[in-house]
């Protein structure tokens, strides 16, 4: 599987590994890999890496600031070597065809593979049962295996471990590890931690009740920073922790090789050299093992021995990966879980359906009093929806419509500072003039329609790159008048809205648009006299609850240049 390195060669790399397919590159939250970025040198969606067998592309998906391969600006899609290095803005990345880690776990699933392909044994006409014993756990108590009289690290058992089993038989420490192990898995499955730091602190619990260890840390990776930090630390009562005892070399070198580490002098480990974090707390002997409940490594166990060279045995490096993974499961789930309560919360919250323009006015005043203001309505429908959701599945439909609405609704309304009010299946509502009245509230609603068109041309050639069926079209309609803004609905779940003719006429002058176009009333084309758009007079139209017809104007928006009025950000047309 290939991968792209960032910050590679140092103990802070990060892998990310490239599904078959395609993988978006960029800052935004929808992309396969998000870049932290807080030049912002790297665009929302800034490039495409397409893997196919046997070869691997990537392509430029317009982005303001290039994508360079071996310090070439790539114009089109450019195949990728192994060991190429691309640069996304100013973010270096390194392209390899497969890691090391890579490499020997495909060929343990060859070998797997060609023992599944071994003819199975002939059955005996009888089935021979040696042993029968039933899957339910054994209720013996942990502290039953385990003994409680070392007083000190140099106590350890006849194998040189520092696990605490009373058993020295062979066999049967392999019995009572694992049995110690399935408690462990019960205890911290057991109940409900209140929050995450009482869970760490009840795996250092176990941690040192199992082992017979002087120092212990958990550290956890910050999804914002991409870096490890200590969340629960653990000493027995004579060793002092006043400060950070563990060396930052150790944990992010386990971190970033997913390996497990025992290292029996890490004073003169080689890989370790001129650490100044071993040679200040004096570290003797360390352990350090990855927290992995599945793929990614979301933190690191850390253990050491201020005392002893050669504290640590194979076996108590190999029960503490176990005793780990135990961990890393518990503190997925908690976190997992905690993650499904933020959006049910958030969930709730967006029942009011406040905006970002409405929210802030809320925090500033408290509250939104009805008003009757000027607003510049704007209705966008995708052309032949119907037929379009009839002939795809419905999932692949709501997918589409997330992406589709992702650019339409928080790249450029939001961007133009319009109010959304309402999704209408496949069309959306916006206005500018509520709750927030500018004096150009119209240009804006004129420049979000253009910047729609043409953000919709750049989905359909992502899209069509992805290989995927989706070629879309729209029609826009708007208008200018009057209209009363409020909060609209019951106590329990209300949201601002806007009443009035103006809103009407605006959703019929969109259902006379044909698709690509954007129509416009004459109060509207009024307000942009001063902007030399190209405008086409079309006959007056009949719309459904007029009883004249009314003057609409087309905007030729493929022949407006690309330079929106000096009082907007130009950012968006600027990345299109």
């Amino acid at each position: 599987m290939p991968y792209l390195i960032q910050d590679f060669d140092t103990l802070m790399e990060t892998v990310f590994e490239l599904a078959i397919g395609s993988n978006t590159i960029g800052r935004g939250s929808k992309n396969q890999i998000i870049l932290e970025d807080h030049t912002k040198s790297v665009s929302r969606q800034h490039a495409e890496v397409i893997v196919e067998p046997g070869q691997v592309f990537i392509i430029d998906l317009g982005s303001r600031n290039h994508t360079f391969v071996n310090g070439q600006q790539i114009d089109q899609r450019s195949q990728l070597q192994d060991g190429d290095i691309v640069q996304v803005g100013n973010l270096p990345l390194k392209f390899v065809r497969s890691t090391a880690e890579a490499i020997a776990q495909e060929n343990f699933d060859r070998e797997l593979q060609e023992i599944a392909a071994q003819p199975a044994p002939e059955e005996e006409e009888e089935m021979q049962v040696v042993k029968q014993m039933p899957t339910a756990l054994h209720q013996t108590a942990m502290q039953d295996l385990l003994r409680s009289d070392i007083a000190d690290i140099s106590g350890r058992s006849a194998q040189g471990s520092i696990l605490k089993i009373r058993n020295e038989d062979q066999n049967q420490r392999t019995v009572d590890k694992l049995q110690i192990l399935l408690e462990v898995s019960k205890l911290l499955s057991r109940g409900r931690s209140e929050n995450l730091g009482s869970l760490l602190e009840k795996i250092l619990d176990l941690l040192f009740e199992i082992m017979n260890v002087e120092r212990s840390a958990i550290l956890l990776v910050n999804e914002a920073t991409g870096l490890l930090e200590s969340k629960a630390v653990r000493a027995r009562e004579e060793v002092d922790v006043a400060r950070r005892f563990y060396s930052q070399k150790i944990v992010n070198f386990v971190r970033q090789s997913g390996d497990a580490l025992l290292t029996s002098n890490a004073g003169s480990d080689r890989r370790f050299d001129a650490s100044q974090s071993i040679l200040q707390s004096s570290i003797r002997a360390a352990m350090c093992v990855p927290l992995r409940p599945v793929d990614e490594v979301i933190g690191v166990l850390y253990v050491d021995n201020l005392s002893l060279y050669n504290a640590y045995a194979d076996e108590d490096l190999e029960f503490l990966s176990a005793l780990a993974n135990q961990a890393a499961l518990a503190i997925d789930n908690f976190q997992l879980n905690s993650k499904m309560q933020q959006e049910a919360l958030v969930r709730s919250k967006l029942e009011s359906f406040f905006p970002q323009a409405v929210s802030h006015k809320l925090q500033e005043e408290g509250g939104l009093q009805t008003i009757e203001t000027e607003v510049t309505a704007l209705f966008c429908d995708i052309s032949g929806f119907t037929q379009l959701s009839s002939r795809l599945p419905p999932r692949e439909v709501i997918e589409m419509l997330n992406e589709y609405f992702q650019v339409m609704v928080e790249d450029i309304v939001f961007h133009y500072e319009g109010t959304l009010e309402n999704y209408l299946g496949d069309g959306l509502f916006a206005v500018w003039g509520a709750p927030y009245r500018k004096p150009d509230d119209v240009i804006r609603a004129i420049w979000a329609a253009i910047e729609m068109q043409l953000a919709l041309f750049k989905l359909n050639q992502q899209w069509l790159i992805q290989g995927r069926d989706l070629q879309l079209q729209i029609h826009i309609g708007l208008n200018t008048g009057q209209v009363a803004a409020g909060n609209i609905g019951s106590e329990k779940l209300i949201q601002y809205g806007t009443i009035g003719d103006t809103n009407n006429v605006a959703s019929r002058i969109c259902a006379v648009a044909k698709a690509d176009e954007i129509l416009v009333s004459h109060s509207t084309y009024l307000g942009l006299q001063d902007q030399m758009l190209p405008f086409e007079r079309l006959e007056p139209v009949k719309v459904k609850g007029k009883d004249k017809p009314i003057q609409v104007y087309k905007l030729l928006w493929d022949e407006v240049d690309l330079i929106a009025p000096d009082f907007l950000d130009l950012s968006i047309t600027a990345s299109l």
